[in-house]
């Protein structure tokens, strides 16, 4: 890679890649925190609904005032200074701008930023994993008529396990399963932001709830998020779900290739080429030693004898048979290494990962006995969590998208673990996402999917 020689030379020519950020929360900060000590990239912009909140974001981040204190996007331009605004559109549509970083992980206005950036001709960072899973397809096929670059977003887990199939496959190996690991019981499906803080203090050094946003954190626990960016893996790199969604076995980052297999190997996986998400801890709850809870992985297949005596000679940690192997990652940094994706995209108009097709779906499932007139209130909520599932199966069961279903009420009552399908709610009238979800669904056939492994 040279990415970083090819930085240092736009600042050696004063030509810097001119980024614009949307939404200043946890993951922007953290690229704010790198973005100023990287030579060659000026964030001349950041919009953000709360200007007070993205400050005291900047002050965290070792901004000093003076460098957010430009009163308009041209002096920013100008002065090489950081204009702050609450208003995303007007940053988008400058002329002048390369990258637009959309970190607001608001499905609805992540559609909308995104489409705004590639009418102004500007390549596209989409942190908004949840928007990508609505209509990232869609939206990438736009980006590219359109000359400019829509990408996943280098830091986040879903980027770096696209980077992980990418090296299995440019080494010609058969991907049996990618994925990360997180923290997960069963019980965790049905916690609501009034109920996860208790499970938050038991790993986080956080003294506040209140200092934290609790139905993104809780999110990350009920299976949503999981669901979510396994859903945006196999999107951009043609994997299918297992039918029934992720199983969240617990394993060592050492046992990986033993039980991310297929089960008639002796695996738990439903069928290869699949995602899967280890657990950091056992169903007793009890913490998995050499876990990896912050981590991302790849398993892959040997396709001959002398291939599989090779990983055993290089300790590519291979299963009882020797005929799998994996490779991990034993964390992600998140934003502080996003500058990969804004280098890749402006530098060599090159994708950190990029939705390809339509294989995966997150669908919503109800977290308890959901009654009619509730109205929901979308991931992480009191209401639903995600499941993934493969799009044919979801599209054939008309099931409600989780990113589409806050502010939806229920027509009918749901069974606390069923499925909300579109018959439940009143879907409202539809705007620009719905549009973009169905015009995506139409556009992108789920591939046929091959049949399961025997159990």
């Amino acid at each position: 890679m040279n990415l970083s020689r090819m930085l240092n030379q736009r600042a050696a020519d004063n030509k810097p890649v001119r980024v614009v950020i949307i939404g200043c929360g946890k993951f922007a900060t953290m690229y704010l925190a790198q973005a100023r000590r990287t030579p060659g990239i000026h964030v001349a912009g950041i919009a953000d609904l709360n200007i007070s909140r993205a400050k005291i974001n900047l002050a965290a981040a070792g901004w000093p005032p003076e460098q957010f204190s430009a009163a308009t996007l041209d002096d920013a331009l100008s002065s090489g200074r950081t204009v702050l605004s609450e208003n995303a559109s007007a940053l988008i549509s400058s002329g002048a701008i390369d990258v637009v970083i959309e970190a607001t992980g608001m499905p609805r206005a992540g559609i909308s930023h995104c489409r705004q950036a590639i009418a102004a001709g500007h390549h596209i960072v989409m942190v908004n994993v949840e928007a990508d899973v609505l209509a990232g397809p869609l939206l990438a096929r736009e980006a590219a008529r359109a000359g400019v670059v829509y990408s996943l977003a280098w830091g986040d887990q879903p980027a770096l396990i696209c980077e992980h199939v990418d090296w299995a496959r440019s080494c010609g190996f058969e991907v049996t399963a990618a994925g990360k690991g997180t923290r997960y019981l069963p019980d965790y499906h049905s916690l609501t932001p009034d109920t996860v803080w208790a499970v938050l203090q038991q790993y986080l050094d956080i003294d506040d709830p209140e200092s934290i946003n609790l139905q993104m954190f809780n999110s990350f626990l009920d299976g949503s998020k999981s669901a979510i960016e396994m859903t945006a893996v196999c999107n951009a790199t043609g994997l299918i779900p297992q039918d029934a969604g992720l199983q969240f076995p617990s394993a060592s980052r050492f046992e990986l290739a033993d039980i991310c297999k297929p089960s008639s190997d002796g695996g738990v996986l439903t069928r290869s080429g699949t995602t899967e998400v280890v657990s950091s801890l056992t169903r007793a709850g009890e913490t998995v030693a050499h876990h990896l809870a912050m981590g991302t992985f790849v398993v892959i297949q040997a396709g001959s004898d002398y291939a599989r005596q090779c990983l055993r000679e290089y300790h590519m940690l291979p299963d009882k048979t020797g005929q799998y192997g994996a490779l991990y990652r034993p964390t992600h940094m998140i934003g502080l290494e996003l500058g990969v994706s804004i280098a890749s995209v402006a530098l060599r108009g090159e994708p950190t990962g990029q939705p390809m097709c339509f294989s995966s779906d997150v669908v919503a499932i109800a977290k308890r006995d959901l009654k009619i007139g509730e109205l929901l209130d979308g991931e992480g909520g009191h209401c639903v969590f995600g499941r993934q599932m493969p799009s044919e199966k979801s599209l054939s069961a008309r099931t409600v998208p989780l990113g589409l279903s806050a502010g939806m009420r229920l027509v009918r009552n749901v069974a606390s673990g069923q499925m909300l399908c579109r018959d439940d709610v009143d879907v409202g009238t539809p705007d620009e996402a719905t549009l973009a979800r169905d015009e995506m669904v139409s556009a992108f056939a789920p591939p046929k999917i091959p049949p399961a492994t025997q159990q």
